[in-house]
């Protein structure tokens, strides 16, 4: 083999791999419209935005890139930003539901603490409706008086 055949493989062995790395893929349409759905969904929901806000920003700032990617015919880079900003929508609408059935735990132990305390204080109290025996009370009404 000469070194001029050498070369010219040599340097079309180069060319072809830098070609390989520099192609993007195809344009990514449907991630795009995936991750636009999906925060648009963690939006509405209401609790990632009251429970997570910096993960449903972070989200629309990656979607926000994912575009401006996707514009500049950087499909590869703007199919990574898509593919984030679902996650961080994802994660911003766990983090909202779990702190939204967290706060329903704690409403229902308060209420179950003042459940408590009110029939511990219903047991100590002493009984006031101490009529004799054989008359009408609350609790035994029709019971006929005594002669």
């Amino acid at each position: 083999m000469s070194l001029r055949t050498f070369i010219c493989t040599t340097g079309a062995i180069v060319c072809m791999a830098a070609a390989g790395c520099a192609s993007e893929g195809p344009k990514p349409t449907a991630e795009l419209t995936k991750a636009q759905t999906i925060v648009e969904q963690a939006d509405k929901g209401g609790t990632a935005q009251r429970y997570a806000a910096a993960d449903l920003q972070r989200a629309h700032d990656e979607l926000s890139d994912a575009d401006r990617m996707s514009a500049q015919g950087k499909y590869d880079e703007a199919r990574r930003f898509a593919q984030r900003a679902e996650v961080d929508a994802d994660v911003a609408v766990a983090r909202g539901n779990s702190a939204e059935q967290k706060k329903a735990a704690e409403d229902v132990m308060k209420a179950n603490d003042a459940l408590r305390q009110e029939t511990s204080r219903a047991a100590d109290e002493p009984a006031t409706n101490s009529s004799p025996a054989g008359s009408p009370t609350a609790t035994n009404p029709t019971s006929p008086p005594q002669f």
